[in-house]
């Protein structure tokens, strides 16, 4: 059993939550939510122990899971060894073993201890230990060439992969997992998906994507109002469920409020006349009735909205036979495709396919935002009439220069916009009041993406190109994105692995496979069709 009793945590004068008692239940999964801020990534960590609670207690399994967020820790062990090290007793078991064979001369005691040891070797499934870790890593993707090379000779996405592969490991009773879907792809993603569903311990896992909340989790424990609420069902039964009772609590205080100031008048009306006793007995119930405050809600919701200073062409992008080495290895391969004007094409596939390359590639003759290290091999690339193009990059934050605070920067892209246009374009990206001030260097992730949506609102571009704009927003955001996406009139290139934004948003897909990539004329939905 996973549990805590009356635990509190703040910072300063700002209370995350406070006197929560919660138990995690085994064979439920459940969705940790709240908006950026809330403090799920700071209670993840009191229940694993890295974080003390500054208040209460935390009641935890012997053998529990958790996805590390140090992607270097591991950098001089083997990525199979990482993975087993997610069975801590195991890898305790085999080191020591290790050391002992490692002797000159083993002792009598020695001996013994070799037989117990290898008794717990035995209990935990030790000896098919690489072959389990073997299947946890190709079905995370990671080949079984790459099994044997040290952490330290990994990309950053193949390393979060190897550390979920160690979270799930060993089978633990209870499984922590703070953001598993970032830098996996679809297929990995419904992968993860499949395993966790028929996962039978504990499962408390914080995610921002809406579809992977869904499909696994059983409860959702949301963080909001100071406390933590568990709600049966995912994160959109969730958001109805909450809804209804903030709803039903307003209506019952505004039923008080109307009740009490119909007594006040009759007390202000009365109070000095004979009926003193009616009067007495209005104030007590007055008192009885006196509202109490509701809590406040921390989630903040943007309101994004792209629109567009004049259309482009009907055509407006043909490219041919566009190919992209790296090395000796051929990324692209000489694809070909037209675009049309108001399509909106999502690039699907496996990480490290060619999606930002490709990306790269279209961009590699426009003005601004061409990368000047970036050549293409061969093939030509040709924008249509009125073509402007609006982009957000996977790494939006080296687009955000420095030494300015947020409206500066902002205004920087429109001088001719008024300061109240300015400010309220930041507003609806939640940068209200003194916000606007803040100083663009110490923005975070999803700040940053946040004020990239600015300058994409305020320029008003007719093409739209974004290369995983979700990787540092929460669910209130990507929810944003996705409707203003799917309001926008015109063209969107998309990548992403948000199986929603993919479903709701395409009208077209190129999917990025081995042998090269599909052009499908059609939603996600008619695609899946086809291939199932």
């Amino acid at each position: 059993m996973l549990s805590v009793s009356n635990v509190s945590m703040r910072y300063g004068a700002k209370i995350l939550f406070e006197d929560v008692s919660v138990s995690f239940v085994p064979g439920r999964r459940y969705g940790l939510t709240g908006p950026n801020g809330s403090g799920k990534s700071t209670f993840m960590k009191v229940l694993t122990g890295e974080l003390d609670a500054q208040k209460g207690s935390v009641v935890r399994p012997r053998k529990f899971g958790v996805l590390r967020q140090d992607q270097f820790a591991f950098d001089a062990y083997r990525v199979i060894d990482t993975v087993i090290m997610g069975n801590k007793p195991l890898w305790a078991a085999l080191e020591e073993r290790d050391r002992i064979y490692e002797k000159p001369e083993m002792t009598d005691e020695d001996g013994m201890r070799l037989g117990e040891l290898e008794g717990v070797i035995g209990d935990e499934d030790g000896y098919t230990a690489e072959a389990d870790a073997a299947i946890l890593l190709d079905g995370l993707d990671i080949p079984e060439a790459i099994h044997e090379r040290k952490m330290s000779e990994l990309q950053g996405g193949q390393k979060v992969r190897v550390l979920l592969a160690q979270a799930l490991f060993g089978k633990p009773e209870a499984l922590l997992l703070d953001e598993p879907t970032n830098y996996l792809d679809l297929d990995s993603i419904h992968w993860l998906q499949d395993f966790l569903d028929h996962y039978d311990g504990t499962l408390i896992c914080i995610s921002h994507d809406r579809h992977f909340l869904n499909s696994v989790t059983t409860h959702t424990a949301d963080i909001d109002y100071q406390t933590i609420i568990v709600y049966t069902g995912g994160y959109d039964d969730m958001v109805m469920a909450k809804t209804q009772i903030r709803s039903t609590l307003e209506s019952q205080n505004a039923q008080r409020d109307k009740k009490i100031a119909q007594l006040n008048d009759f007390i202000a009306r009365f109070a000095a006349g004979t009926r003193s006793s009616q009067v007495t007995s209005r104030r007590k119930e007055v008192e009885r009735l006196q509202t109490n405050e509701l809590a406040r809600s921390n989630i903040q919701r943007p309101y994004i909205r792209f629109d567009m200073l004049r259309p482009s062409g009907k055509h407006i992008l043909e490219f041919k036979h566009v190919t992209k080495l790296y090395d000796d290895l051929k990324v692209l391969d000489g694809f070909t495709a037209n675009v049309l004007r108001g399509e909106k094409i999502c690039l699907m596939g496996r990480n490290g396919a060619g999606k930002t390359t490709l990306i790269k590639s279209l961009l590699n003759n426009y003005p601004g935002l061409a990368d000047k290290d970036f050549v293409l091999d061969s093939g030509s690339v040709f924008w249509g009439h009125e073509a402007q193009i609006g982009y957000f990059p996977q790494d939006v934050g080296s687009t955000i220069e420095h030494g300015l605070t947020v409206a500066e920067w902002l205004h920087r892209w429109n001088p001719a916009a008024h300061s109240e246009e300015i400010r309220g374009i930041l507003g609806q990206m939640l940068f209200s009041g003194e916000e606007g001030d803040k100083q663009t260097k110490a923005l975070s992730g999803g700040e940053q993406a946040r004020l990239a949506f600015c300058k994409l609102i305020l320029t008003k571009p007719n093409i739209l190109i974004f290369d995983e704009p979700t990787n540092h927003l929460d669910l209130e955001a990507i929810n944003a994105l996705n409707i203003a996406l799917q309001r926008y009139e015109g063209t969107v290139l998309l990548v992403t692995h948000d199986h929603d934004l993919i479903d709701e948003v395409a009208t077209r897909l190129w999917n990025f496979k081995p042998e090269g990539i599909e052009d499908f004329q059609g939603p996600y939905a008619e695609w899946k069709g086809k291939h199932n």
